[in-house]
Formats: C-alpha cells, structure tokens, sequence
C-alpha cells in the first residue's frame, strides 16, 4: 500500500510540475534572452497572490556566455527570501523554493542555488528560474528570471 501512495504522490507531483511549466511558458515575459543582465523583472499573474520579498538572478552561465561542454553549472542569487523543501498550502511571502527550465521544459523543482545540467546539445538555449511559493504556484508580481546562452561541443 505504502508503494500506491507514493507512487500517487509522485504522479500528482509531475502532474503539477507539468502544468506549472505550461502555465510559466503562457504567461513568461519577453523572449529577449533575459535582458542585459540576467536581473529578475515583475511579471503580473492573473490571480490573487501574494507579493514576494524575493529577488533572484543567475549568476552562471552568465547572458550570452559560450559554455564549453555539454554540462552547465548553473548558480543562482537569492535575496530577501529562504528556499524550503516543504510543499505546504500556507504561504510564507519569504518562503519557496526554484523551479527551473531550460528552453521552457521544466527540469528540476530544487531547493538548492546550485546544481549542474547535464547532456545540453550544442546551441543556444535559455535558462529560466522562477522562486515560487510553498504550494508550487507563483508570487504576484511572478519572481523570475531568464538568461540566453549557447553550448559548443
């Protein structure tokens, strides 16, 4: 029994990270490549949610690098909240943790700044993270942000 239930929890779990990247792609901001320097910009949601304390950048790969290497060490800069490792309905303004997507598919829900990418093909491609709430869903204004860089083998 013990294995069903988690198994459920674990399809609920990628059913919603599947919506969040959808619902992330539908109402991301510009496709500029993240501007100059990689900052996170408001970005308005449609429902009524909290405003976050947050302020978040990537600090690696840095806008425009060329990264050698199929593997990208992504580090990111977090200011004025915490990452926390518990979903929970009760929402902390100052709480959550990262959901990250590299060209618009989500690929990590993490409580950690840093962490690698493995098996990028050559090119260019766009990181997106965004500091979201306890419960998954997004602060309004949203706390993203979006770098563009490229992969040379």
């Amino acid at each position: 029994m013990r294995g069903t239930t988690v198994s459920r929890h674990r399809s609920i779990a990628i059913a919603t990270a599947i919506a969040m990247a959808l619902a992330l792609a539908a109402c991301g901001g510009s496709d500029d490549g993240g501007g100059g320097d990689g900052a996170s910009g408001p970005t308005s949601t449609p429902s009524d949610r909290p405003r976050s304390t947050a302020e978040l950048s990537i600090v690696s790969p840095a806008v425009g690098e060329v990264v050698q290497g199929s593997t990208i060490d992504l580090r990111v800069k977090l200011q004025g909240a915490k990452l926390v490792p518990v979903t929970t309905t009760d929402i902390v303004p100052d709480e959550g943790h990262l959901h990250v997507l590299l060209d618009d598919t989500l690929i990590s829900m993490t409580k950690g700044l840093e962490q690698e990418i493995p098996d990028v093909p050559p090119g260019a491609h766009r990181i997106t993270v965004e500091f979201v709430a306890g419960d998954h869903a997004p602060f309004d204004p949203r706390v993203v942000t979006v770098v563009a860089f490229e992969v040379e083998p």
